[in-house]
């Protein structure tokens, strides 16, 4: 058995040898992982405070989520008065931003013009005005969804406070 393991690994490497010998690729080139920044949920915290603060500011009432890299839920507030379903439609509009990697206002625009007619088929998308990517270096790094009044303006205020105007929604 440990016979059989030290040829298949062997024929492995000798494999991405050639690979790398084939592409013209030194023995460096096979980048197996790769480095992820994520949003901490300090920072998803953070992100909510920051919006719940500009939403009073501006006499608005809100729902806030705020999702990782892999569209995972890390923060969720609502302030009081917020309708019903804001919650549910803060969240649907993060998971379109992540998806889409852009505005949710700029998947709008694609659906109303139609360009593509795939969010408005695709489940748990919605594009509506509210939704943004968070990246970070080129990296999406999260989302942010905000129901009520002008959520991406929210949004952008809060990304900007916390991450002090280097994160940005990307957009076209």
């Amino acid at each position: 058995m440990k016979r059989l393991l030290s040829i298949s690994a062997t024929l492995i490497g000798m494999t991405l040898g050639l690979q790398a010998q084939q592409t013209g690729e030194g023995d460096h080139a096979l980048k197996a992982t790769r480095d992820i920044k994520v949003v901490s949920s300090a920072g998803a915290r953070a992100l909510a405070d920051a919006c719940t603060a500009w939403a009073e500011q501006n006499k608005q009432t809100v729902a806030i989520s705020v999702l990782d890299w892999g569209g995972n839920l890390i923060e969720s507030h609502a302030m009081e008065g917020a309708a019903p379903n804001a919650i549910d439609t803060a969240l649907l509009k993060a998971k379109s931003a992540l998806r889409w990697r852009r505005p949710t206002s700029e998947t709008n625009k694609m659906v109303r013009s139609g360009e593509t007619l795939a969010p408005t088929f695709l489940v748990g998308d919605f594009p509506q005005e509210g939704g943004v990517p968070i990246i970070l270096n080129g990296q999406v790094i999260g989302a942010m969804g905000v129901s009520g009044a002008d959520g991406e303006k929210c949004a952008k205020a809060a990304m900007d406070k916390v991450f002090k105007g280097q994160a940005t929604t990307g957009g076209r």
